[in-house]
């Protein structure tokens, strides 16, 4: 038996459920009729995005809920050019993200920068000049 090379389901743990759903949905994500008070889900290309308090994300997953700031995981999503880039990363800021890291040069020969939701989850929005994209904006990888 191997696992399946897929993700499913992202589930970032939120402290305040209506300011993360006011926020991502401010983004233009749409809350599936799935949800319910204690989780949100909103359905991605490839992925279902859901939202659940933390301790409770915490306490199902068995583990603590202390500490903050960087954890180790980032959200990526690429752009076709470094103009929608910048675009949204603005659009973030102005739906009430926190402009983590202006968009710049990267040492690997792209363009990118980073934006973090109202609980710190860190987005980075790059655009790399040396993967493909499909007409659906997804990677074509080699």
């Amino acid at each position: 038996m191997t696992i399946d090379r897929r993700i499913s389901l992202i589930t970032l743990g939120v402290g305040d459920m209506d300011r993360a759903r006011r926020f991502y949905e401010s983004l233009g994500f749409v809350r599936a009729a799935a949800s319910q008070a204690e989780i949100a889900f909103y359905a991605l290309d490839n992925v279902v995005l859901a939202l659940h308090p933390r301790t409770m994300l915490a306490a199902d997953a068995g583990v603590g809920d202390e500490g903050r700031g960087f954890d180790g995981v980032t959200l990526a999503q690429n752009r076709r050019s470094r103009a929608e880039v910048d675009e949204a990363l603005a659009f973030a800021v102005a739906c009430g993200a926190t402009l983590a890291k202006p968009a710049t040069e990267a040492h690997w020969g792209g363009y990118s920068g980073y934006f973090a939701d109202p609980d710190g989850h860190l987005w980075e929005v790059a655009h790399n000049p040396f993967i493909e994209m499909d007409e659906d904006g997804n990677l074509v990888l080699a």
